[in-house]
């Protein structure tokens, strides 16, 4: 008999997060994430996890129709299905103002198709017995799977008058130190040697975009002196003109080892051709998340030689998307990697076995899951040893099976403080009134 897909579920949840600053503000109190869970015929279960927000829950509902009572085995052709109609709607949705890179990547519809596609893979590896990353590509290539420590400058908490988490882990020092202010660079090695501490991570990535750009490379030199066989990288958002950008960079081949999103559009030349002459003049690797978000998109970065280190996460290419962007990088010489928003543990999973398909070297996987490390919606926490998380080849599917009461408790969190889409904004303007976004100018230099 053929296993059909009898219940979708779409389910807005929030988790707790630390005051992180960013180019584009301060993430708020809480973070949201959709959640789908798939049950066939069989009561076979497969779970997926895409960024959160009104829009994304709204365009997963509207696929439910597409998906229930299909094979799963269809699922190339129900995804495809989804694709066309999700496309139809945005093509038909007016055009928005400034936004940040942030929000105009989430406008795309290639989240929502990884909320259908991969659990639809989760239930299809369950029935095959293989791990999800076999079916990915070419196949699994690897048991073990490398992560960086994700470093952020931390607001002060205590200024806004919000509902942070704080005082919640006191089992080691990473616990103690994640939810206070961390504003220098001397903040900044303290995160990495406790990050290292618990996870065991070897790399390290700073989000810049919050100080003036001289004084995050004074951050990323302590970081090199601190751990001198580390990769580092920083990532600005964009903030930086091209003439900032090899300015800050001209003395740091050998600092940094690559650099992510150094600069941007610049008048009539696209962040494609900025990031271009930045590589070349610089000598410096260059990674991104921004400019080479599609296939159309990655073409011209190819072509320009904009890129070395595209970001390609399931979450904006879907699962098999993603991996067919580390097999184009293992083709043509250059390094696929992963760029992350705050998540649980499903994601977490989602990432691993995406890197475990990918070919060749890779770039060591973003994860924010330091930050919302014991958070998790499975019924086993993941656990990282010397920086890494294993794919074992006997594990089938995606490897976490779901909580349901973790789950529903995470969609109370969600539906008590009003959650919704994310608004970095609301975060700074609690302790800056009338701050407002600017894509060239860092956070914190107003």
């Amino acid at each position: 008999m053929v296993q059909v897909i009898k219940r979708m579920e779409v389910i807005p949840v929030a988790g707790y997060d630390s005051m992180l600053l960013n180019l584009a503000g301060a993430h708020e109190p809480f973070f949201t994430r959709n959640i789908v869970v798939m049950t066939d015929s069989d009561g076979v279960i497969g779970v997926g996890e895409v960024p959160g927000g009104e829009v994304i829950t709204r365009r997963l509902e509207s696929c439910i129709p597409l998906v229930e009572g299909r094979p799963w085995s269809q699922c190339n052709d129900i995804v495809m299905t989804c694709a066309k109609m999700l496309s139809a709607q945005v093509t038909a949705a007016p055009a928005g103002g400034t936004e940040t890179a942030h929000a105009q990547i989430f406008k795309k519809v290639t989240n929502v198709l990884t909320g259908v596609e991969t659990p639809l893979l989760d239930i299809m590896a369950k029935h095959l017995e293989v791990p999800v990353a076999a079916l990915l590509g070419d196949g699994q290539q690897r048991d073990s799977v490398r992560f960086l420590g994700y470093l952020f400058y931390v607001g002060d908490r205590t200024k806004t008058g919000m509902p942070y988490i704080h005082d919640d882990d006191d089992s080691d020092e990473w616990g103690r130190i994640r939810r206070e202010p961390a504003l220098t660079a001397e903040a900044i090695v303290h995160q990495a040697k406790a990050a290292q501490e618990r996870f065991g991570f070897h790399d390290f990535k700073l989000k810049g975009g919050v100080f003036s750009g001289a004084e995050e490379m004074e951050a990323i030199r302590a970081l090199k002196r601190s751990f001198p066989d580390a990769r580092i990288t920083i990532d600005p958002n964009g903030a930086w003109s091209l003439a900032e950008s090899l300015e800050l960079c001209r003395d740091m081949v050998g600092t940094l080892t690559y650099c992510e999103d150094p600069c941007g559009a610049e008048g009539r030349f696209s962040g494609r051709e900025t990031m271009a002459e930045f590589h070349r003049l610089s000598g410096l690797a260059t990674a991104t998340n921004m400019i080479d978000t599609d296939w159309r998109e990655m073409k011209a970065a190819i072509r320009l030689d904009s890129v070395t280190i595209p970001l390609a996460d399931p979450h904006f290419w879907t699962m098999r998307g993603c991996v067919r962007v580390a097999q184009l990088c293992h083709d043509m010489d250059l390094t696929w990697g992963v760029h992350s928003n705050n998540h649980f543990d499903i994601s977490l999973h989602m990432v691993a076995q995406a890197a475990a398909a990918a070919p060749g070297f890779y770039n060591a996987c973003d994860t924010h899951y330091m930050w919302q490390d014991g958070q998790h919606l499975g019924q086993e926490p993941p656990v990282f040893r010397d920086g890494c998380l294993s794919v074992p080849r006997d594990a089938p599917g995606l490897g976490v099976e779901i909580d349901r009461a973790k789950l529903e408790a995470a969609h109370r969190l969600y539906v008590e403080h009003d959650c919704g889409t994310r608004d970095d904004a609301a975060g700074m303007q609690s302790i800056i009134p009338g701050w407002e976004y600017d894509p060239h100018r860092p956070a914190l230099v107003r």
